[in-house]
């Protein structure tokens, strides 16, 4: 007699996960999510910390394994409860470019355009570089608000920043085995992806070209509307030095296109016009632009801001007779509406008054 017992699924182990990895074998999201969760609360050792996700690196993560690891990581978190729709606007970092703060300075133009932003991050992964949490710690916003608090900071300013560990603490129990690593892995992609707001709208830059379309298929199977975006010159943001790669997320669908600034009347920049420096420098530099300067940062800041409003606004019309379908407008179209609506709030004033009501909400204690 034939049974219809349905077969018995071998408990999950470290020792299974592993060999499956070095054999080349993809997990499914079960397998990452029962490993992450391991981590997460402590039950792991540092040794099987560095091996999975140094043999998950080394055959190359799937969107399934990826969305296993932000499942576990997300139902650890504390959660921040923001009504309605908002947006963040983030990067994996690992660029090596050097540049300014590109996110950090958009959120605040994005902003003030009326949209509300609740931005993750943390600090930079290296001395020489300034990260959102330092950058925004200068100009003395509280890097570990309660969620309630951090409610409370989106609906006075419109804006307000999760810092990772405060938000995520089940991450201490990675650091050391990724210091001692000292090379990329699954958590330099998972920052954007683990925003404990859960927002269903989203801009998020990544440096490592293989894994922009991975990360898309996460945000996809999530039902986010987002952008991927990176830049052809390595920037994990859209770029003004040359042309941009984006993969639109919409409808549980992902659309990969090119974007090139100049036909949104952008110039192209050198990329030493994008660069920064420590937390003051680009404090003085954030400052300078939402007094009015002009230039590629500027410019490469209203294209990132406007991406934030394109991941909010229909990417269809309406058909003109019931018997037609809706037509889709082109991404560099609306991108051109959004810049427009991002310039005129920075030279209205509107930009800096933003940052100026966000510090002063969420201000150091």
């Amino acid at each position: 007699m034939t049974s219809t017992t349905p077969p018995i699924t071998p408990a999950r182990s470290w020792a299974g996960i592993l060999g499956m990895l070095l054999d080349g074998r993809d997990l499914t999201g079960e397998d990452t999510a029962w490993a992450m969760g391991r981590v997460v609360r402590g039950e792991a050792t540092s040794a099987q910390i560095a091996g999975f996700l140094t043999a998950l690196r080394a055959k190359g993560e799937t969107a399934s394994e990826l969305g296993g690891l932000v499942d576990a990581l997300r139902g650890h978190a504390t959660k921040v409860p923001i009504p309605g729709l908002f947006v963040d606007i983030a990067g994996t970092g690992g660029d090596r470019t050097g540049a300014v703060n590109i996110s950090t300075m958009a959120a605040v133009v994005a902003a003030a355009t009326g949209v509300t932003v609740v931005k993750h991050g943390g600090r930079a992964a290296s001395s020489t570089s300034c990260g959102a949490a330092d950058l925004l710690e200068h100009l003395g916003v509280s890097l570990e608000p309660t969620p309630e608090r951090a409610a409370r900071v989106a609906a006075e300013a419109g804006i307000t920043f999760l810092f990772a560990p405060a938000f995520n603490p089940g991450l201490r129990h990675v650091a050391a085995a990724r210091r001692e690593l000292a090379v990329p892995t699954a958590f330099n992609l998972l920052g954007p992806l683990i925003n404990p707001a859960d927002p269903g709208r989203q801009v998020v830059g990544v440096a490592d070209a293989r894994m922009a379309p991975v990360i898309a298929g996460v945000l996809a199977a999530r039902g986010c509307s987002a952008l991927v975006v990176r830049g052809r010159d390595g920037l994990d943001k859209l770029t003004t030095v040359t042309t941009s790669q984006v993969w639109t997320v919409t409808g549980g669908r992902v659309t990969a296109t090119e974007l090139d600034p100049r036909d949104l009347g952008l110039p192209r920049a050198e990329p030493a016009d994008l660069r920064g420096g420590d937390a003051a420098h680009n404090a003085a530099v954030l400052r300078a632009l939402l007094d009015g300067r002009r230039g590629p940062i500027r410019d490469v800041v209203l294209l990132n801001a406007a991406a934030a409003l394109v991941t909010l606004t229909p990417s269809t019309v309406p058909s003109t007779t019931p018997s037609t379908t809706p037509s889709t407008v082109p991404l560099a179209d609306r991108l051109a509406a959004a810049l427009a609506r991002c310039a005129e709030a920075v030279d209205s004033g509107t930009a800096r008054a933003t940052l100026n009501r966000w510090v002063e909400a969420a201000r150091q204690e």
